[in-house]
């Protein structure tokens, strides 16, 4: 695992701007709080379609980690595909060297 993702998404935990799984980053979007979304690179294609719409219908940009649910279970202590993170600098931080995942508006009915 990209130990700089792990230390930046750790200390962004211990800071409390990490809301972890789907629940939580569905309140933070829609709430208007979340600097940017993260998805591991193995979780389901339900929940990738889910989190492409909440992102989609919140403006929130969206990014791939180069780490699985496993890899986030050893950083975090719980295992999760996804994550946002509340604080706009630990989320530039987190998506420098990422894949942006580009959505498409007109794909998703609001």
């Amino acid at each position: 695992m990209n130990n700089n993702k792990t230390g930046i998404i750790t200390i962004c935990k211990k800071a409390g701007k990490l809301a972890v799984g789907m629940d939580m980053v569905k309140k933070v979007c829609s709430e208007g709080s979340a600097a940017a979304v993260f998805i591991t690179t193995d979780i389901s294609e339900k929940s990738f379609k889910e989190v492409r719409y909440v992102c989609a219908r919140n403006s929130v940009k969206l990014f791939r980690l180069e780490m699985t649910m496993d890899d986030m279970w050893y950083g975090l202590g719980k295992k999760a595909g996804i994550i946002a993170m509340t604080d706009n600098g630990f989320a530039k931080s987190c998506a420098k060297g990422l894949e942006q995942i580009i959505i498409d508006p007109d794909e998703f009915e609001f």
